[in-house]
């Protein structure tokens, strides 16, 4: 069952981000670095305000199609601002991909209505969560590209990402630990203030056990990185695994609730 779609005003900026992104990744080649900088800020933005219309606009909803459009905006961020360091970094069709799909799953699944809040502090709550899906998914995005440029290096071919693998491998890890202190910091304030934010105690439920899975799964990462030196294929597959544990946590139990069961309610 869909819920019922976004208003126009949200249907138009997610098209016009959608197209946007089409244009930046189609003309990319033939635009000037420039050129193509701005056409992807334009979609950036417009995607922004997509998002925010959701958010603010005159029916608030938020729901699994949401909180992946969002994540693919802070990636999207990671992105712009890595070019500014790494202009030699290839990997826009991947992101125009991402954030077109993103956008447009926003406006068809717009998720349910937010009513008044339990707690003023809960939107910080979902702004933590959010973030740490942006910094996980960033961790993935680089991961993919390490492993592209790792068998591009075993075929005596240039990194298809256009930047050096060891500069890969450290942004991927980069991410992973500041998006695990935001996700600890979104577990504790869950788990301690649970009934301040949302009028309950801790539940252990789909959303919590994934959470707390995918949180064990990125402390087992990291600490197998500093203490034993995991890298390559074997690091990249425990971050994949962690990053499907997280992505089951929210997007997933929401999409059974809203899509497959139709559910609108929390």
């Amino acid at each position: 069952m869909i819920l019922p779609s976004a208003s126009p005003v949200g249907w138009l900026l997610a098209l016009a981000a959608a197209v946007t992104y089409g244009v930046s990744a189609l003309a990319g080649s033939r635009f000037s670095p420039s050129q193509a900088r701005f056409a992807l800020m334009l979609a950036w933005v417009l995607h922004g305000a997509s998002v925010a219309w959701g958010l603010l606009g005159q029916a608030p909803h938020f729901g699994f199609a949401p909180a992946l459009s969002m994540t693919a905006w802070l990636v999207l961020i990671a992105y712009l601002v890595e070019r500014q360091f790494f202009p030699q970094m290839r990997a826009l069709w991947v992101l125009t991909l991402l954030g077109a799909v993103a956008v447009l799953l926003g406006v068809v699944f717009p998720g349910k209505p937010l009513h008044a809040l339990s707690s003023p502090w809960l939107p910080l709550h979902l702004t933590l969560g959010i973030a740490s899906y942006g910094l996980f998914a960033a961790a993935v995005v680089h991961a993919w590209l390490m492993t592209r440029a790792e068998k591009q290096i075993r075929l005596a071919a240039d990194s298809p990402s256009g930047m050096p693998l060891l500069t890969l491998e450290r942004l991927t890890f980069r991410f992973v630990t500041a998006g695990f202190v935001v996700l600890t910091a979104t577990l504790i304030a869950g788990w301690f203030f649970g009934e301040v934010l949302y009028g309950r105690a801790w539940v252990w439920d789909h959303k919590s056990v994934f959470s707390v899975l995918s949180w064990i799964t990125f402390g087992v990462l990291l600490i197998g990185r500093s203490r034993f030196g995991w890298r390559g294929r074997h690091a990249v597959n425990v971050l994949y695994a962690g990053a499907v544990l997280l992505l089951l946590a929210y997007v997933g139990s929401r999409f059974v609730i809203e899509v497959l069961l139709g559910k609108a309610g929390a």
